[in-house]
């Protein structure tokens, strides 16, 4: 065999697993278009909605102002999440959940359990949440102190945490999810009292939250 013939046959033999490799790769990459298209379609045509959420009730257990800018909490609160989607469940992942006035943090955020929320189904937490001597701004604490003196307060429940969305067996990645809750309470209102519980006193409220996903 010649020189040439020997280094023509040698240069076949590299290019041919370079030709494999390169068919490989081509047909790799049209059938994850392909697999990532059909996702994209089916999700389109399922219309995703995200959750809705209501605030049913607060149960103060303490709401003092023991200083002008130190405020102690203890409340409890209801929340109903609701999945409107028929095809689409929801896992709620890292959530948490407290009480802001005026903008101000007031209390230490709580954590919510993981859930699984199937197809137009609801789910009902019921989480405790309080705040210890919290420092706050003192004309922060000179309003809450003449809002209780005037018989209504109004705060806001926030809830973080991430959600998934489940479609069959895909399962989305996570989403970022902020809910606010306006929580208009008649603390000390002769007129509207609440409900006495031992040494607590609950509020039926039913307000509607915002969701953003």
């Amino acid at each position: 065999m010649s020189e040439k013939s020997s280094h023509d046959h040698h240069h076949h033999h590299i290019l041919w697993p370079r030709k494999i490799t390169r068919r490989f790769c081509a047909w790799l990459i049209i059938f994850t278009f392909i697999i990532l298209l059909t996702i994209f379609l089916v999700w389109a045509s399922l219309q995703p909605q995200k959750p809705s959420f209501t605030l049913q009730d607060a149960t103060i257990f303490n709401l003092n102002v023991t200083a002008p800018n130190v405020i102690s909490t203890t409340l409890q609160i209801t929340i109903n999440s609701h999945n409107p989607n028929s095809k689409i469940g929801i896992y709620y992942d890292k959530m948490e959940v407290y009480a802001a006035y005026h903008h101000q943090q007031i209390t230490y955020p709580t954590i919510i359990p993981p859930v699984y929320q199937g197809h137009r189904d609801d789910n009902v937490w019921s989480p405790f949440i309080y705040g210890t001597t919290v420092p706050v701004a003192p004309y922060n604490g000179l309003s809450l102190s003449q809002e209780k003196a005037n018989g209504a307060i109004a705060m806001v429940i926030r809830l973080n945490g991430r959600v998934k969305w489940k479609v069959g067996n895909f399962v989305s990645g996570r989403y970022h999810l902020h809910v606010s809750c306006p929580a208009y309470i008649p603390i000390g209102n002769s007129k509207n009292t609440g409900i006495v519980i031992g040494n607590a006193i609950k509020y039926q409220l039913s307000q509607s939250c915002s969701v953003n996903v």
